[in-house]
């Protein structure tokens, strides 16, 4: 018998299920599609909100918690499994902090370190980047994943750990009687456990509002579109963002760039008008990377909700019913964190975070 399915296999859903499983629970994952294809693949993997002074407060507690373990975490995951998930401190400038004494203040509470350099030293930081003279910050601890890689290291030792996974199970029917699921039916099986948690990203809010009364978690997709460039390793040292769009370079080289937001429903097809302005950005800050090739362009979709703070809890009518969703662009900078706390909620721990700001019925 499974104790516990979770509906959908991203970054949250992997990292819940991994939670979960060091308590001792048997887990399956149910993937629509494969396991971390969706937003989780899609992102650049800064594990940090963009501007994080003006992130709701519940957003900073999930993620000054996963922002101090995840070093941890990810050699954990490369010793364990031989995947590298390239957790890198490459820090972040922010070029457009017109916020200044806001965001000075915020950093020094919230033990975030800080830089504000002058146009001599950003020279120095970055030497090959063009920003208009403003004022910039830099956040130096601030770090970055390779995404698909942490997705596919979390992915291999849950396996190794015995979570069942199947992925391309599309669910088609969740029978509740009364207060409680009693089945989930999806690719022509039935499925069963004791409790069930959504962690279905964009489609959290399209499956609840199938399946379940209210309240539902406000959760729609928001797509954003992605370019990476092949360039040389040395290229950008660190992770740039200016006017909401920021440049990531990899451990190989390979430099990010990003991104939309577009609200179309479940459309991810790419688009020439999104093409143009990434590349606008890219190359008005970078103007090097007019020399380099374009590797490929993607969209995902993003599990907007209506403030960017997430659905941490259990449904109040439905008992055996918890969602972890709605992380929209800090899924994985908030994910340990809120694996943990959804972990806490099912097995009845003590939680280091107040769960009722990211309860269903809280006004997000």
């Amino acid at each position: 018998m499974t104790d516990i399915i979770i509906i959908g296999g991203g970054v949250i859903g992997l990292m819940t299920a991994r939670e979960l499983m060091k308590a001792g629970a048997r887990v399956l994952i149910l993937e629509r599609q494969l396991i971390g294809r969706e937003s989780s693949w899609a992102g650049g993997g800064i594990l940090s909100p963009l501007y994080p002074w003006r992130a709701a407060e519940p957003i900073v507690q999930l993620w000054l918690r996963s922002h101090a373990e995840y070093s941890e975490l990810t050699e954990s995951l490369r010793h364990s499994t031989g995947i590298d998930p390239e957790w890198r401190k490459s820090g972040l400038l922010i070029a457009d902090c017109d916020d200044e004494h806001r965001a000075e203040t915020w950093c020094e509470s919230c033990g975030i370190a800080y830089e504000r350099p002058d146009l001599s030293s950003l020279h120095e930081l970055e030497p090959s980047i063009q920003l208009m003279p403003g004022a910039p910050i830099f956040l130096p601890e601030i770090a970055q994943v390779r995404n698909p890689r942490l997705l596919r290291a979390l992915q291999s030792e849950l396996l190794a750990a015995g979570a069942q996974i199947s992925e391309h199970r599309s669910v088609s029917e969740i029978a509740v009687d009364g207060t409680r699921i009693t089945r989930v039916e999806c690719g022509g099986e039935t499925y069963s456990a004791d409790q069930y948690v959504i962690t279905a990203g964009a489609w959290s809010g399209a499956m609840s509002d199938r399946f379940f009364s209210l309240p539902r978690p406000g959760v729609e997709p928001v797509k954003g579109q992605m370019i990476i460039f092949s360039a040389r390793p040395g290229l950008l040292g660190h992770m740039v963002l200016n006017r909401d769009h920021y440049l990531i370079p990899r451990k190989d080289g390979k430099i990010l760039a990003g991104s939309t937001l577009e609200h179309v429903g479940f459309d991810k097809s790419v688009t020439e008008s999104a093409r143009s302005e990434l590349l606008e950005f890219a190359y008005g800050t970078l103007p090097a990377l007019r020399t380099c090739s374009i590797e490929k362009h993607w969209a995902g979709l993003r599990p907007g909700s209506p403030t960017g703070i997430p659905y941490i809890g259990r449904h109040p009518e439905i008992q055996n019913l918890l969602f972890n969703c709605g992380h929209f662009r800090n899924g994985f900078a908030m994910a340990p964190a809120s694996a943990r706390l959804l972990a806490d909620l099912v097995l009845g721990r003590s939680t280091q975070v107040s769960p009722e700001p990211y309860a269903l019925t809280s006004a997000h």
